[in-house]
Order: structure tokens, then sequence, then C-alpha cells
């Protein structure tokens, strides 16, 4: 099962060549087929229980592949400014600090990857968004900021569980 679910997962990355070619249907196909994989996956690993460590970063990454390298066509394109896209990948700089912070105090071999909502909130955002660029719709910048904003919640979360797991012990 953890064969299938990470070839689902696997699939996004040529699901993010299409935006190579400049169709809005196929990108926006891209981007739906996208969506519904990382959907699928998720929901069949947890529901299957067939989730893994290699899985819990396989899955992200994955993610991370897709967005970014949409944001890159889209930026050589000119269809979106340098700040908009540096917005809507803000939540991964908080995961790199909060790497850091778990390499610093010599805690991330030990620690649990697995999803936290706000990081979800912030992928189910990231993919309306490239939906409405693939349908040439204008957003407004308040959409921008709410990846600001969920970029802090995702933080407050990751550092939150952390604390909660070291007062346990």
């Amino acid at each position: 099962m953890q064969t299938a679910l990470n070839i689902l997962t696997f699939s996004r990355a040529p699901l993010a060549m299409l935006f190579l070619f400049e169709n809005w249907t196929v990108r926006l196909i891209a981007v739906i087929l996208a969506m519904v994989t990382d959907s699928i996956d998720g929901w069949l690993a947890r529901r299957y229980r067939s989730t893994s460590r290699f899985g819990a970063i396989l899955d992200p990454a994955m993610d991370k592949f897709f967005v970014y390298f949409v944001l890159s066509v889209l930026l050589v394109e000119h269809q979106l400014p340098i700040w908009c896209a540096l917005a809507m990948v803000s939540r991964d700089w908080s995961l790199v600090l909060y790497a850091i912070f778990l390499l610093l105090t010599r805690q991330f071999r030990t620690s649990e990857f697995r999803s936290i909502i706000w990081g979800k909130v912030s992928t189910a955002l990231q993919f309306s968004v490239l939906i409405a660029i693939c349908l040439k719709l204008r957003l407004p910048h308040q959409i921008y900021y709410a990846f600001l904003f969920l970029s802090s919640l995702a933080l407050i979360e990751l550092f939150y569980f952390q604390f909660k797991k070291l007062t346990l012990k």
C-alpha cells in the first residue's frame, strides 16, 4: 500500500512539468490533479494506517516541489509579483526556522514528522490561489497577507507541540 501511496505522491512532479505548456486548461487540470492527489494520498494513508516517516516527509516535499516549480514558471512569465510568490511560500520559512531549532537542540532525529493544521490550510490556500491564477482571476492583496498570517500560526503550532511534548516527559 505504501508503494502505491508514494507513487501517487510522486505524481505531483510530472504534474508540475505541465506548467511548461502555456495552456491555461492544461495548467488548471495540473493544479486540480495535484490538489486531488495530495488529498487522496493523505486520506488513504490515514484510512489504511499506512503512514511512514518517509511518506510524512515525501508528501510535503512533493507539495513544495509542485508549488515552487509552478511559482517559478509564473514568475518567469511575469504573471505574479515576486512578493506574492514569497508570501505564498512564507510557511516554508517557518518550517526552516523550526528545523534549525530542532537541529540546534539536538531533537531533529527524535522528532515526529506529521502534518499540522495550519500547514494544511496554507497548502489548500496555495492550490486555490494557483487555480485562480490559471483562471486569470485577479486576487486582492489580502490573500497574500493571509499566507504571512498562516505562516505565523504554523510556527506557533509547531513550537506548541514541541513544548507540549517536552512537558509530558
